[in-house]
């Protein structure tokens, strides 16, 4: 039966608007018009399309606040995070993800893309069946209220040379090959299932040979499905890279058929101006994940450039030392301020589209992200009379003041997932408290 929601504000396609009815049916956004309340039900604040978080690890969730003490860079960072991934079996990493996908919802995320590359058993055993953790994390999305492209990684090596050891024999399935005969196992269980994407990614150009990247581009192209990497999130990965192949790793993938309109190059930090070129003039997206970069000493990347040459932006919270696109969105142009000692290079709507529509897009739902007539039914609202938000207007206070805190609103894919700023599953700083708990 459709519902019918009255927004006290709503970012349409052409701008905010006063007193806005969104009428729901199912899982779709059915009409929207301006108009008086009468019977709907009430969101006050400004109502958004949901939100899009574009790159997860789920189980770095388990590090927040646990590597910050004394000095260190990526690589030790890395480390840690290796003996989190060596410890979780199926059901502390579907607490884990479930609790952290809540989260999620509560920040106005309603649909995540998870990049997952924790496979198999310790010592890389696979389990009886071979997709066992990409289910968890689908059942843990759906269970939060999320929706997910699971976004499946190829990891085959350790580096240029290197076999996988230790906690890494998790995350491989021995080459390329094997690794196309699991996805296609994972993506006919999901084949029809329109809350789920099943994606594919090239972890890194350290983890996959070059000559095996045509293999899982042509599993995206074969499915339409988004391909994601990591690219030249640190300068000595560029440095291997070139040491290798002669060529920094955006070179790599595209002299490999990687990039493209579907493909989206995570972090891009540290580019050189062909590298820019060739991101921008295949139409490949960049996501950006400041949060996760400051923490880990990444640099900042060329964002606006990338956009201006041709790449759409997304956004992601990547190891989520912080939950909370707005800080995401905002961080972008924060961070261009201090490398160029300049204000004013996004503009709020600039920013809330990446974390609305083009987020949505790389992940594979492109009929998400707006408030339209058949649109996903993802409602967020923002409230404009917290101590951040008061005394402030438009788009500019929930890009420039607003946190997730100040979500007390989220209906996802036409369910309420949120009201009042609790989640329907209930206290979820106890759920993470445990399943952090669990996974340390």
């Amino acid at each position: 039966m459709p519902l019918t929601y009255w927004c006290e504000q709503a970012w349409l396609p052409d701008g905010v608007a006063d007193s806005v009815l969104v009428t729901i049916d199912g899982t779709r956004i059915v009409e929207v018009v301006q108009g008086e309340p009468g019977g709907a039900r009430r969101l006050p604040g400004l109502t958004l399309p949901g939100l899009a978080n574009a790159h997860s690890h789920a189980f770095h969730r388990a590090l927040r606040g646990t590597t910050q003490v004394g000095s260190g860079d990526f690589w030790t960072w890395r480390d840690r995070m290796y003996e989190v991934a060596a410890r979780l079996d199926p059901d502390a990493y579907f607490a884990l993800a479930r609790a952290t996908y809540a989260e999620m919802a509560l920040a106005g995320v309603t649909c995540v893309g998870e990049f997952h590359y924790l496979h198999h058993a310790p010592g890389g055993t696979p389990y009886d069946d071979a997709n066992t953790m990409g289910h968890v994390l689908v059942r843990a999305a759906r269970e939060a209220g999320l929706r997910i492209a699971l976004i499946d990684a190829c990891y085959v090596s350790g580096g240029p040379g290197t076999p996988l050891a230790g906690a890494q024999l998790r995350f491989g399935d021995g080459d390329a090959e094997q690794w196309a005969v699991r996805a296609e196992e994972l993506a006919a269980a999901y084949r029809g299932e329109p809350d789920v994407e099943i994606g594919a990614a090239i972890h890194s150009v350290r983890a996959v040979p070059a000559e095996q990247m045509p293999v899982i581009a042509e599993f995206s192209r074969r499915h339409a499905a988004p391909l994601h990497a990591h690219v030249s999130e640190q300068r000595a990965e560029n440095t291997a890279c070139v040491e290798t192949y002669a060529a920094t790793p955006v070179r790599v993938l595209h002299e490999h058929g990687v990039l493209g309109p579907r493909s989206t190059a995570v972090h891009a930090t540290h580019l050189s101006e062909v590298d820019i070129e060739l991101l921008g003039q295949s139409g490949t997206h960049v996501c950006m994940c400041p949060t996760t970069e400051r923490d880990l000493a990444d640099g900042i990347g060329p964002a606006r450039t990338l956009y201006d040459r041709g790449s759409a932006m997304t956004l992601g919270s990547d190891s989520h030392a912080v939950i909370d696109l707005f800080e995401e969105a905002r961080a972008v142009e924060l961070n261009e301020r201090l490398a160029s000692e300049r204000r004013g290079h996004w503009s709020a709507a600039e920013l809330l589209r990446a974390a609305t529509v083009a987020g949505h897009l790389s992940l594979g739902f492109p009929d998400a992200g707006q408030l339209l007539p058949g649109a996903w039914a993802d409602l967020v609202t923002v409230r404009l009379d917290s101590v951040r938000t008061a005394g402030a207007a438009g788009l500019e206070a929930v890009a420039f003041a607003a946190t997730a805190a100040d979500v007390h609103s989220v209906i996802s894919g036409g369910r309420q997932v949120v009201s009042e700023g609790r989640h329907d599953l209930g206290d979820v700083g106890a759920m993470l408290t445990e399943a952090t708990r669990r996974a340390r």
